[in-house]
Protein backbone atom coordinates (compact mmCIF):
# COMPACT_ATOMS: atom_id res chain seq x y z
CA UNK A 1 0.00 0.00 0.00
CA UNK A 2 1.65 3.28 -0.73
CA UNK A 3 1.27 6.56 0.95
CA UNK A 4 1.57 10.00 0.30
CA UNK A 5 2.83 11.66 2.77
CA UNK A 6 3.24 14.68 1.89
CA UNK A 7 -0.78 15.08 1.35
CA UNK A 8 -1.43 13.32 4.61
CA UNK A 9 1.28 16.18 6.23
CA UNK A 10 -0.87 18.91 4.07
CA UNK A 11 -4.34 17.28 5.21
CA UNK A 12 -3.44 17.34 8.80
CA UNK A 13 -2.05 20.65 8.97
CA UNK A 14 -5.24 22.27 7.11
CA UNK A 15 -7.43 19.89 9.41
CA UNK A 16 -5.79 21.27 12.59
CA UNK A 17 -6.23 24.50 11.52
CA UNK A 18 -9.79 24.50 10.93
CA UNK A 19 -10.64 23.63 14.61
CA UNK A 20 -7.69 25.80 15.96
CA UNK A 21 -5.44 23.39 17.40
CA UNK A 22 -2.23 24.93 18.83
CA UNK A 23 -0.01 21.64 18.27
CA UNK A 24 -0.19 18.87 15.25
CA UNK A 25 1.52 15.61 14.76
CA UNK A 26 2.66 14.70 12.14
CA UNK A 27 5.09 11.40 11.21
CA UNK A 28 8.37 12.04 10.73
CA UNK A 29 10.71 11.55 7.32
CA UNK A 30 13.08 13.70 5.78
CA UNK A 31 10.44 15.49 3.14
CA UNK A 32 7.95 16.50 6.11
CA UNK A 33 11.08 17.70 7.85
CA UNK A 34 12.33 20.02 4.41
CA UNK A 35 8.65 21.14 4.37
CA UNK A 36 8.10 22.13 7.78
CA UNK A 37 11.71 24.20 7.91
CA UNK A 38 10.73 25.96 4.97
CA UNK A 39 7.07 26.78 6.61
CA UNK A 40 8.94 28.15 9.76
CA UNK A 41 11.12 29.84 7.75
CA UNK A 42 8.16 31.79 5.76
CA UNK A 43 5.83 32.58 9.01
CA UNK A 44 3.37 29.96 8.25
CA UNK A 45 4.23 28.16 11.59
CA UNK A 46 5.89 29.09 14.50
CA UNK A 47 7.32 26.50 15.07
CA UNK A 48 8.54 22.42 14.41
CA UNK A 49 10.65 19.98 16.76
CA UNK A 50 11.21 16.12 16.57
CA UNK A 51 10.08 13.78 18.95
CA UNK A 52 10.83 10.18 20.06
CA UNK A 53 8.71 9.90 22.79
CA UNK A 54 6.01 7.13 21.33
CA UNK A 55 7.23 3.96 19.35
CA UNK A 56 7.62 6.09 16.11
CA UNK A 57 9.24 9.23 15.37
CA UNK A 58 7.13 12.16 14.53
CA UNK A 59 7.24 16.04 14.24
CA UNK A 60 5.04 18.49 16.43
CA UNK A 61 4.43 21.52 14.64
CA UNK A 62 3.05 24.73 16.50
CA UNK A 63 0.72 26.67 14.04
CA UNK A 64 0.61 29.89 14.02
CA UNK A 65 -2.39 32.35 14.01
CA UNK A 66 -3.28 35.92 14.24
CA UNK A 67 -5.40 38.05 17.08
CA UNK A 68 -7.70 37.29 19.42
CA UNK A 69 -9.77 35.26 17.10
CA UNK A 70 -7.10 33.36 16.61
CA UNK A 71 -7.50 33.45 12.22
CA UNK A 72 -4.92 31.21 10.70
CA UNK A 73 -2.13 31.98 9.07
CA UNK A 74 -2.30 29.62 6.73
CA UNK A 75 -5.52 30.13 4.59
CA UNK A 76 -4.95 27.10 1.60
CA UNK A 77 -2.58 24.63 1.45
CA UNK A 78 -3.28 23.12 -1.62
CA UNK A 79 -0.84 19.98 -3.00
CA UNK A 80 -0.77 20.24 -6.55
CA UNK A 81 1.65 17.31 -7.31
CA UNK A 82 0.41 13.96 -6.48
CA UNK A 83 1.69 10.03 -7.33
CA UNK A 84 -0.57 9.84 -10.36
CA UNK A 85 -0.17 12.75 -11.91
CA UNK A 86 3.81 14.64 -11.68
CA UNK A 87 4.05 18.24 -11.98
CA UNK A 88 7.16 19.76 -13.11
CA UNK A 89 8.13 23.02 -13.78
CA UNK A 90 11.30 24.98 -15.47
CA UNK A 91 12.93 28.60 -13.98
CA UNK A 92 11.26 30.55 -17.11
CA UNK A 93 7.94 29.39 -16.22
CA UNK A 94 8.05 29.05 -12.46
CA UNK A 95 4.47 29.62 -10.73
CA UNK A 96 3.60 32.79 -9.21
CA UNK A 97 1.17 32.21 -6.33
CA UNK A 98 -0.99 34.89 -5.46
CA UNK A 99 1.49 37.69 -6.85
CA UNK A 100 3.94 36.58 -4.63
CA UNK A 101 2.03 36.47 -1.59
CA UNK A 102 1.36 32.88 -1.45
CA UNK A 103 4.79 30.55 -2.01
CA UNK A 104 5.01 27.24 -3.58
CA UNK A 105 7.27 24.61 -2.42
CA UNK A 106 9.06 22.60 -4.80
CA UNK A 107 11.51 19.65 -5.04
CA UNK A 108 14.61 20.21 -6.98
CA UNK A 109 17.59 18.77 -7.21
CA UNK A 110 19.46 21.42 -4.67
CA UNK A 111 16.55 20.42 -2.52
CA UNK A 112 13.09 21.19 -1.29
CA UNK A 113 12.65 25.34 -1.73
CA UNK A 114 10.06 27.88 -2.45
CA UNK A 115 9.60 28.65 -5.80
CA UNK A 116 11.16 32.49 -5.30
CA UNK A 117 14.38 30.82 -3.99
CA UNK A 118 14.40 28.30 -6.99
CA UNK A 119 13.69 31.08 -9.68
CA UNK A 120 16.73 33.11 -7.97
CA UNK A 121 18.87 30.53 -8.60
CA UNK A 122 17.60 29.62 -12.64
CA UNK A 123 16.56 25.83 -11.98
CA UNK A 124 12.95 23.88 -11.80
CA UNK A 125 11.32 20.90 -10.33
CA UNK A 126 8.26 19.29 -9.02
CA UNK A 127 5.47 21.43 -7.72
CA UNK A 128 4.95 19.99 -4.71
CA UNK A 129 2.10 22.46 -3.10
CA UNK A 130 0.93 25.82 -2.87
CA UNK A 131 0.57 27.72 0.33
CA UNK A 132 -0.91 31.39 1.31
Amino acid sequence: MAIDTISDMLTRIRNANLVKHQFVEIPYNRMAKAISLILKEEGFIKNFEICNEKAYPYLLISLNYQGKTRKPVIETIERISKPSLRIYTDSKSMPVVLNNLGIAILSTSNGVMTNIKAKELGIGGEILCYIW
